[in-house]
């Protein structure tokens, strides 16, 4: 991989001054996704699925075909199973009010992981207060690892299991086909937060058994605004509409109303074909670069900055001892130091990180604290950027008054 090379697809990139380690918040863009954008609104723009002229009959072919290339991206097994939403966040609530609020009674129980977003969390929590439905969370060992007995929380009383593939604090990948078969042997469904997964390694959902898979373009390349769900063509032929209006009917009279086909029957109003243009792009781009690479690379610097941070005796890391196992994905503290502090001082060097609870703070109260720092790692990062934060981390109590 030229990374010298790569880096000249993404024009924020071209100032050096800034080094930019905020990947699991959101990622950067290539020109071949901003190109593709433009190339809608400049090309054919207009609104899909709804005029017979040329401009709106390219639009729509260019949206459906979008759709298309998200299910291959995927492995999906036809087109007609993706459902484009506008991130991760409108896709897990999607299913728990069109599956979760029709499907579950007061003896039913959802399982998590403490280790879930704020998004795979709330929508259980409505979904728990309006049917009755008991929450029921694993919580994993000092390694991020799901024990057995931890594990066997799925069981008969289960009816949702909906678990994150990659923490995005702790960075360990979930076993997502072994919660998959045990969720199906209790004849419960899957329901996948793949917002940190889908940039960073192949997926193949159906290879994986998952019922549903969400995602978000904004963290692989592709614009915000635009994300997707995979729903198992058996399943969503049985789901309800999430939002009701425009574009998603057949038919309307005064009292009743027949729903369009999959998958636009969860699609109402305007779509956003223009980002989905880009978010086609940003799978182009991802794939010609080879997700074998990406992970080779994003491996490589996280060692880098996991071995040097380790050296520092004020420096606290969470989640696996092995780098390899982080995704990325590096959550820390520093001895003294709040880590809005933190992040602040690495900001006046030019170092972009995360600071707070990251939307997980079920996940922080396991971990004993209030909020920590964050750095995340992209295939378009340097050896030099993780080196300059690796050293700017030792000066960070220096800053702020301490001694050595």
């Amino acid at each position: 991989m030229d990374l010298s090379k790569l880096r000249e697809d993404f024009p924020i990139l071209q100032d050096e001054r800034i080094a930019y380690l905020d990947n699991a918040a959101t990622s950067q863009r290539p020109k071949q996704v901003l190109d593709a954008v433009r190339a809608f609104y400049e090309e054919t723009n207009a609104n899909p699925l709804r005029g017979l002229y040329a401009w709106s009959i390219g639009a729509t072919e260019r949206y459906e075909q979008a759709r298309a290339r998200v299910a291959r991206f995927l492995g999906a097994s036809e087109a007609s199973e993706i459902i484009f939403t506008r991130n991760t966040t409108e896709s897990i609530n999607l299913v728990a009010y069109s599956y979760g609020l029709k499907n579950l009674t007061k003896d039913d129980e959802i399982v998590l992981t403490v280790m879930e977003h704020h998004s795979n969390i709330l929508p259980w929590q409505m979904v728990a207060k309006k049917t009755g439905a008991k929450l029921v969370y694993m919580e994993p060992d000092a390694e991020g690892v799901l024990s057995e007995q931890e594990l066997s929380k799925i069981g008969p009383k289960t009816a949702i299991v909906a678990v994150g593939m990659v923490s995005n604090v702790l960075g360990v990948t979930n076993p997502i086909s072994e919660l998959a078969r045990r969720a199906h042997d209790a004849g419960a469904v899957i329901v996948v937060d793949g917002a940190q997964s889908t940039p960073h390694f192949a997926v193949d959902v159906t290879a994986l058994d998952a019922d549903f898979y969400a995602f978000s373009g904004h963290k692989m390349l592709a614009p915000m605004g635009i994300g997707g769900l995979y729903v198992k063509k058996s399943i969503m032929e049985e789901m309800d509409p999430f939002l009701t209006g425009g574009e998603m009917i057949e038919y309307v009279d005064r009292e009743t109303a027949t729903y369009a086909e999959l998958p636009h029957k969860f699609e109402a109003g305007t779509v956003n074909a223009a980002d989905a243009c880009g978010l086609s792009a940003a799978m182009d781009y991802l794939e010609a670069v080879g997700f074998d690479r990406i992970a080779e690379h994003e491996r490589r610097l996280t060692r880098i900055a996991h071995e040097a941070m380790q050296k520092n005796p004020h420096v606290t890391l969470y989640g696996p001892t092995d780098p390899d196992r982080h995704a990325g994905i590096l959550t820390f503290n520093i001895e003294g130091c709040h880590p809005h502090d933190v992040a602040s001082i690495l900001d006046s060097e030019g170092i972009c990180i995360r600071a707070g609870h990251h939307c997980a703070q079920p996940l922080m109260k396991f971990l004993g604290v209030g909020s920590t720092a964050r750095a995340s790692f992209y295939f378009y990062n340097t050896e030099e950027e993780v080196l300059r934060f690796a050293e700017a981390l030792t000066k960070v109590r220096g800053w702020l008054g301490y001694g050595s």
